[in-house]
């Protein structure tokens, strides 16, 4: 018995005919899963260049702040190296006029010259090193000799020669400094042998 086209059109589809279609859609899913994924990937490495590229935006305004402020405090710090030798001759001058003891108005004025500058140089953020009676510290320190000295610790600074300098806390020059050195000990041998020289004359 034939079967007629009426009867074929409410035949039911076959799985092998429907087979195909499933694959196909599978397939795209498969596709559009991976894109997906691409694409997250791609995101989130577009946040994390963009999160660094932020961070490193921040340090630099922060650097650029940091050295418009260094700037802003050691903009002076020619001139004021520059001053420096002025007030080393000014300090000469009255350590000179004490020594000397001469009471004429000559003193007073390099005095008084030698305290407003002094009080300029701090108002600049500028102020001397701590020398004498210090250990010897080479970042702030220059070693001209040594002395011998039973009353200070080896390499203790034990004169000052010039003043050393700070500008707001940043070495503007080093004090020039003398530091004690153990005294040489006389060995008693050669006492008792100078003695028995004295004592044969």
């Amino acid at each position: 018995m034939t079967k007629n086209n009426e009867d074929l059109e409410h035949e039911p589809e076959t799985p092998a005919a429907v087979e195909p279609e499933v694959v196909a859609a599978e397939d795209e899913t498969a596709v559009l899963q991976d894109q997906l994924t691409q694409a997250l990937d791609e995101t989130k490495l577009h946040q994390e260049q963009y999160l660094r590229t932020l961070a490193e935006m921040e340090n630099l305004r922060k650097r650029t702040q940091r050295d418009k402020e260094d700037l802003a405090k050691y903009a002076n710090e020619s001139i004021l190296r520059e001053i420096l030798p002025v007030i080393d001759n000014l300090e000469r001058a009255v350590e000179h006029a004490e020594q000397a003891e001469n009471d004429d108005g000559l003193f007073e004025g390099v005095q008084m010259t030698l305290t407003q500058f002094n009080q300029l140089l701090s108002k600049f953020g500028v102020e001397p090193v701590d020398a004498v009676g210090q250990p010897f510290d080479p970042a702030y320190h220059q070693a001209m000799g040594q002395m011998e000295s039973a009353e200070h610790p080896v390499n203790t600074v034990v004169q000052q020669m010039q003043k050393g300098y700070e500008l707001n806390k940043r070495l503007l020059r080093p004090a020039f400094v003398m530091l004690a050195k153990a005294p040489i000990a006389v060995k008693t041998e050669d006492i008792d042998s100078s003695e028995e020289a004295n004592d044969e004359e």
